[in-house]
């Protein structure tokens, strides 16, 4: 009697459950098209989720060399970070992602990348000397050099300097053929001979640029001397942190110009 009664509670419920999952049910009909859709919905969300995911990456390894003398070191500001300091903070305001790199390291500890190539008293050779080893070791996709002041401070065959500045700049170019550069004019000098050869090796810069641009080079010009008035030079020759500021705004601008 028990069995009978087991089994008839078994087929009792295999009857409902079959009547649940008829395959010619509006209700299972139902089911099935919104189950496929919910798969559709999610793949669609994967699929843009992997599409977005390498920008946000590229955007968040944006390797960028600041590379030059004391001042791309930042000697007279407050902080020793020069203009790095506000141009890192211009750009993690604009969500413009970037590293700095370099074999240097100064500045505060609220910058968080104090990497830099700015090498106090050198010379537009002397950073030629070094510089293919510094960008096979780092490889930054964005140059910004600042280079000059010193060859006019030693009086370092200062006629010749634009030549130089172009050779150091093809000299990039080949070791790094995709790294985009943005050379400075330099900025002005309190010494008014110093500064008029300042203002000459300047002016040789933009065509400089024009040329090698025009030959395929991914380089850019951004002026840097009338950016920071000679007011704003705490010594003479290296800007106080207002003058920091100022060159920050420029190679912030130029920079985003760069790679848009």
């Amino acid at each position: 009697m028990d069995r009978e009664r087991v089994l008839s509670c078994f087929h009792g419920r295999k009857n409902v459950v079959m009547k649940l999952i008829n395959l010619h049910t509006p209700r299972f009909h139902f089911i099935i098209i919104l189950t496929v859709a919910m798969l559709l919905v999610f793949s669609i969300f994967l699929m843009v989720n992997q599409i977005e995911r390498p920008v946000a990456v590229a955007r968040a390894t944006l390797r960028v060399m600041p590379l030059g003398d004391s001042i791309t070191y930042g000697v007279g500001s407050t902080t020793r970070g020069g203009y790095r300091v506000k141009l890192w903070q211009d750009c993690a305001t604009a969500h413009l992602h970037v590293t700095f790199v370099g074999s240097q390291i100064d500045g505060p500890a609220s910058l968080p990348y104090r990497e830099n190539e700015g090498h106090p008293g050198w010379r537009i050779n002397q950073i030629a000397s070094r510089v293919v080893d510094w960008l096979k070791t780092y490889q930054p996709q964005v140059i910004l050099l600042q280079i000059g002041t010193n060859d006019i401070v030693y009086n370092d065959h200062v006629s010749t300097a634009p030549q130089r500045l172009r050779s150091l700049l093809l000299q990039i170019s080949e070791t790094l053929p995709n790294a985009k550069i943005l050379v400075a004019q330099i900025t002005p000098l309190r010494n008014t001979r110093w500064d008029a050869e300042v203002v000459t090796y300047n002016a040789a810069i933009p065509a400089m640029v024009t040329s090698l641009a025009a030959q395929g080079l991914p380089v850019r010009y951004v002026d840097m001397y009338h950016a920071v008035p000679v007011s704003n030079l705490g010594d003479g020759i290296h800007p106080n942190d207002s003058g920091y500021a100022s060159m920050a705004s420029v190679w912030y601008h130029g920079l985003h110009a760069a790679i848009k």
